[in-house]
């Protein structure tokens, strides 16, 4: 049952904060974080959930009281998903790989979600023979299409829409036109290709730059585009990418540190990837330039994964969240 807070929270997606990294900018570049965990459900997934479901509403495929949304995910969007259909009156069950934090699925099952566990890598893959969750998802949907609703963020342009309605008009409005480079992490290729595009309307001369996760990685919600075929919603406008940068686990899960030390922001994994490649792209860019990073979620699903790596201890941990900076409260408990 939806609470009230998750009720009221649709209202609440989008228009995040976009802080300056004093720590890290200097008088010739200042960097940037688009902090999406402020959306109700805790990431920027919230955004192509809301749409994907408005748009199923839209075409009939979704009914109050008789539709099941299903879909597969390696944590975002499925949070997005239950949080926010719950509230709205639908059933939701998750295809999810068992490898995704044990915090994540006790979020999924404390809003309702239904799971169902695959041995797929930590992000699902897209492709023939590898794509467990993705191919469980669509084999029980497929049969009964009366009951059951698959958004499939790998595939539906109200993913792009998101963005391109949302994200990019935020983020040009917030720096008043100021940005120069557009970094992100990859996925289904929402983020990405939905807010460049609007950005580069704008502006063609703005640098945009996909983040994407190296092979055999720990980095929940990237991929990489070796081990996985890139979605068909990226492909359709993967040239507004200009430039690629693989983050590996080590200096991922360092920037996390750093970020936690230097600007007190307790982040998840591929917000630490995409800090990562925004300090490397800025070596030897022109004075004046300004770097926008999509930081995606916080770290309060990541709390036994960064135990587990050293990263930070309990003390650290707790000291993080009890003295938070940047961590708004989320519509529903993240412990």
């Amino acid at each position: 049952m939806a609470t009230l807070a998750q009720a009221k929270a649709a209202e609440r997606i989008g228009n995040t904060p976009l802080i300056e990294l004093t720590s890290f900018s200097t008088k010739s570049i200042k960097f940037y974080a688009k902090l999406e965990w402020y959306n109700p459900f805790g990431s920027v997934k919230d955004r192509p959930a809301y749409w994907m479901i408005k748009d199923g509403e839209r075409k009939g495929l979704l009914k109050k009281g008789s539709s099941i949304i299903i879909e597969p995910s390696s944590g975002n969007t499925g949070i997005a998903l239950a949080g926010i259909a719950t509230a709205l009156g639908y059933k939701v069950e998750i295809v999810i790989p068992e490898k995704v934090s044990q915090e994540t699925k006790l979020l999924l099952r404390n809003l309702g979600a239904t799971l169902h566990e695959t041995t797929d890598d930590l992000c699902p893959r897209v492709g023939a023979g590898t794509d467990q969750s993705i191919a469980l998802a669509k084999a029980i949907s497929k049969p009964r299409p009366d009951i059951y609703y698959m958004p499939n963020q790998y595939e539906n342009e109200a993913n792009f829409l998101s963005h391109y309605e949302a994200t990019g008009p935020e983020i040009w409005e917030q720096t008043d036109g100021r940005v120069t480079h557009f970094v992100t992490g990859c996925g289904t290729g929402g983020t990405i290709t939905g807010t460049a595009t609007f950005l580069k309307e704008q502006n063609p001369d703005i640098r945009v730059i996909a983040v994407q996760a190296q092979k055999n990685h720990l980095l929940q919600g990237l991929r990489n585009f070796e081990e996985s075929s890139m979605p068909d919603l990226f492909l359709r406008r993967k040239d507004v990418a200009d430039e690629w940068f693989t983050a590996t686990n080590d200096e991922s899960f360092l920037m996390v540190k750093e970020l936690a030390e230097k600007e007190k922001l307790f982040v998840g994994p591929s917000s630490g990837a995409v800090m990562s490649a925004m300090i490397k792209i800025s070596q030897g860019m022109n004075s004046g330039s300004s770097i926008v990073g999509i930081f995606a979620d916080d770290g309060r699903k990541f709390k036994t994964l960064y135990q587990q790596l050293k990263l930070f201890d309990e003390s650290q941990i707790a000291n993080l969240t009890a003295n938070p900076k940047h961590l708004p409260s989320l519509a529903f408990d993240a412990d």
